[in-house]
């Protein structure tokens, strides 16, 4: 069949949300809590003396690691200050610093810890099970907040699919999460206790490349009663998940097939229970048995690009918690059986607009509040896009000229939300007549979607 506008997908008798709902967006993390405002001394480090000066650092402060092969690192009671994080960073080119794995324990632990910064560092578990590269362990005193974890390679921490990548199991909020590579992991990025305690609150993760996990590359559990401790928030906070390229492969998944990305759920009522996952310009690709994205609680999910998922690309779902909201615009998906599937409506309302989606069955579920999307067939991709393809470094979603325009699209109920006038590359959306995530036809000006990070913010 032709490549069609869907108008509108819905069950009338299930009473669908208008377009025009108000925006109800909260309040943006602050990613910038480490602007040098005092600056403090810089330390050379190696690793014979590390975990001595270590004890050393003030607010302010840089150690410099010197290349070599360093123990295992831990983090305990160490606290920088607004303005003046404490950074640990290895070499920025050139041979690295390595921070080794050992048996029992985790090759990075966080513990009790603030306004911290690590960069540049190669953390390798070695393929010690149970060893995960970077963790925020459960403690019985204070919580672990203001950490960024940036320019990393987390490596060897894939001996079974309960080894992590990157962990928190304490209460973490303000987290900066960016331009990490964590490669063949058991579960690349796991925030959040599993009993839905001890949340990952108000975190930025962006420009991470996330290759060939054995489960998720990334989830964020579910959120029960939020703790009250001092400084963590209380009032409405967004997670922002915007940038990273999360790729899957064919390897088993021993413990269950999982979504390259996952989010959780909110509180029912009282504090956390007007938050919202921002979700924007990632690249997700190839996951064999499993969907690409699935989310529930509330969710802003735009100018993403889904190729290549199970039996559905992007699914919307009550899982430990229900579906609360959803937001689904000019996100590009080609995917060989459903492109995005509701299983449940969203309690709070669903708006599905602007998408360009290649499927079997490109929009389908539970009563959907669609409109002005532009879906099609598997088949009918090449009529309308450079390079479909499920195959990275061929594939080319940019729209052929004169193919995925229409009416201007109404965007208003979106309009409090991060970047929702910028498309997959960045770029304004100017008259807002394209479907998908991009705003362009023709040839491609932005980057081209390889197994590599994300340039840009």
């Amino acid at each position: 069949m032709a490549l069609l506008d869907l108008a509108c997908f819905a069950d009338p008798g299930a009473g669908t949300t208008a377009m025009a709902m108000p925006s109800d967006v909260p309040a943006v993390p602050d990613e910038n809590f480490c602007a040098p405002h005092m600056p403090g001394r810089v330390v050379a480090a190696d690793p014979s003396n590390y975990r001595h000066l270590l004890t050393q650092l003030e607010p302010g402060d840089t150690m410099r690691l010197k290349p070599g092969v360093y123990r295992r690192l831990t983090i305990a009671g160490l606290n920088g200050a607004p303005g003046a994080c404490i950074t640990m960073t290895g070499p920025v080119a050139g041979p690295h610093a390595k921070i080794i794995g050992e048996s029992g324990y985790n090759t990075v632990s966080i513990e009790r810890s603030s306004y911290v910064v690590l960069r540049n560092l190669v953390i390798d578990s070695a393929g010690i099970p149970g060893a995960d590269g970077i963790k925020a362990p459960r403690t019985q005193s204070t919580a672990t907040h203001h950490i960024v974890l940036d320019g990393n390679l987390i490596i060897g921490a894939g001996a079974n699919q309960q080894t992590d990548g990157i962990s928190t199991k304490t209460p973490t909020w303000n987290w900066v999460i960016r331009r990490n590579t964590i490669i063949n992991a058991g579960t690349a990025l796991y925030l959040g206790n599993s009993d839905g305690n001890d949340p990952f609150v108000a975190g930025i993760i962006e420009n991470n490349l996330v290759l060939d996990p054995i489960g998720y590359g990334m989830e964020i559990k579910y959120q029960r009663e939020r703790p009250v401790l001092t400084g963590m928030p209380q009032a409405p906070q967004s997670t922002i998940i915007r940038n990273n390229v999360f790729i899957k492969d064919d390897r088993p998944s021993s413990d269950g097939d999982r979504p390259n990305l996952l989010v959780g759920g909110f509180p029912d009522s009282g504090p956390g229970s007007r938050d919202l996952y921002q979700i924007y310009g990632n690249l997700l690709v190839h996951n064999p048995r499993e969907v690409l994205f699935q989310g529930s609680g509330r969710i802003g999910f735009h100018d993403n690009i889904l190729v290549d998922g199970g039996y559905a690309a992007a699914a919307f779902r009550d899982h430990d918690l229900p579906l609360k909201r959803a937001h689904v615009y000019n996100n590009t998906i080609y995917s060989a059986q459903a492109g995005i599937w509701f299983r449940d409506r969203a309690r709070d309302g669903e708006v599905v607009v602007g998408n360009l989606v290649f499927a079997a069955q490109p929009i389908s579920g539970s009563s959907i509040n669609g409109r002005d999307n532009l879906i099609g067939s598997l088949a009918e991709a090449p009529s309308y896009v450079a390079r479909p393809s499920t195959e990275l470094g061929r594939m080319d979603f940019f729209p052929r000229p004169g193919r995925v325009r229409g009416t201007p699209l109404d965007l208003s109920a979106f309009a409090g939300e991060v970047a929702f006038d910028r498309d997959f590359n960045g770029a304004s959306k100017t008259s807002r007549t394209f479907r998908g995530a991009y705003a362009g036809e023709g040839a491609n000006p932005g980057w081209p979607l390889r197994a590599e990070i994300k340039p840009g913010r």
